[in-house]
């Protein structure tokens, strides 16, 4: 059985990670395709060496452009690819562009398309991403769920029969990564020794593209009371230039984007985290540091229990609760114990011996 990944972007560099190694584990072929979504070296190639990830077997190299130039881009070269590699699954991670852009291409060719991190919703449609997971579920053969949350929401709609739960890959590598980096104990960027900080990152269409609520951000943060390390993705760089807004001043302490380790790290370390991101939102959790969300809604809704995860999309709360204790009740185990990248591997050969 012949598996093609399709990734493009720093969270399903992540989710790769683990799924690559199942695939070994088990003897299953395993061909990556990298369509070049993220371009920059921090935000792309550090992480298969620091991953330890296979190699790419094709490079795309869309680069940037907005979502339909974007997509277009990809989807002109993978028929020709699909063709070239004969996969028997079509294997696409997560919300991105390059999911989407598999996941059609797959689906016109009739390849059996599965999806990892099936059922996410947030229920917000002026997200790219929204439209991205729920087209991808629906075109998907298999959908691979992370949580009972998003089972019941593939039910729902009417996927039931095509979903399996496997469990959050990202426990499989967010776990293994925090054990290695607690060992090594190295400096994070930003900061003198032992300093008390706040983690940051913003990167979000609705956060940067408009420059009034951007800055209302970018102050936000600088008025913190702790130091608040902002690892710098290059959308946030851009759209500050473009608006002429300072970033930087106050609290904050810009520093390059973070290698999937080190911001392990810095998570780890925090005394808190703000954030757009979903992903960090549920490493926040693994990691048992409170975290802050700067948007109206997460698709991550088992983060909010017991306040580990607070939603401020209105900047009024994130003065006080940016630097919190953390909750002192016991977590749950919502996405699984760390096993779901082998799960999901084995739900991919039984799926394939039964067709």
């Amino acid at each position: 059985m012949r598996v093609v990944s399709i990734v493009g972007a720093r969270p399903q560099f992540v989710k790769l990670a683990p799924m690559d190694r199942a695939f070994k584990r088990l003897g299953i072929e395993h061909k990556i395709i990298h369509t070049g979504q993220h371009y920059d070296a921090n935000m792309s190639d550090s992480f298969f060496k620091d991953l330890d990830i296979s190699a790419p077997d094709v490079h795309l190299g869309v680069g940037s452009g907005t979502h339909g130039k974007q997509t277009g881009a990809m989807l002109s070269q993978m028929d020709t690819t699909f063709e070239d590699l004969e996969p028997d699954w079509v294997l696409v991670y997560g919300d991105t562009n390059s999911t989407i852009a598999g996941a059609l291409s797959a689906v016109k060719l009739q390849i059996p398309l599965a999806h990892l991190e099936a059922g996410l919703r947030s229920y917000n449609r002026a997200m790219p991403e929204e439209h991205n997971r729920v087209l991808t579920d629906h075109a998907a053969d298999l959908c691979l769920a992370p949580t009972q949350t998003a089972m019941e929401c593939l039910a729902g709609e009417g996927l039931a029969q095509r979903s399996r739960l496997v469990g959050d890959v990202m426990v499989d590598v967010c776990w293994q990564t925090r054990d290695l980096v607690r060992q090594k104990n190295e400096p994070i960027p930003g900061l003198t020794a032992d300093e008390t900080f706040v983690l940051a990152t913003i990167h979000r269409a609705e956060n940067t593209d408009d420059p009034k609520r951007l800055d209302n951000i970018i102050k936000a943060l600088a008025g913190l009371k702790l130091p608040v390390v902002l690892p710098a993705h290059p959308r946030l760089v851009a759209k500050t230039r473009e608006y002429g807004i300072e970033l930087g001043g106050g609290s904050l302490r810009i520093v390059d984007p973070l290698s999937y380790p080190q911001m392990v790290r810095a998570i780890d370390a925090s005394t808190g985290v703000v954030t757009d991101s979903g992903g960090l939102q549920k490493e926040a959790f693994l990691l048992q540091t409170p975290c802050t969300t700067l948007r109206t809604e997460t698709e991550w809704v088992e983060t909010l229990v017991d306040g580990w995860n607070v939603l401020d999309p209105n900047l009024t709360q994130v003065a006080d609760v940016a630097v919190r204790e953390a909750p002192t009740s016991e977590q749950d185990a919502p996405y699984g114990k760390g096993d779901a990248a082998i799960t999901a591997a084995r739900a991919l050969m039984e799926s394939y011996s039964a067709s």
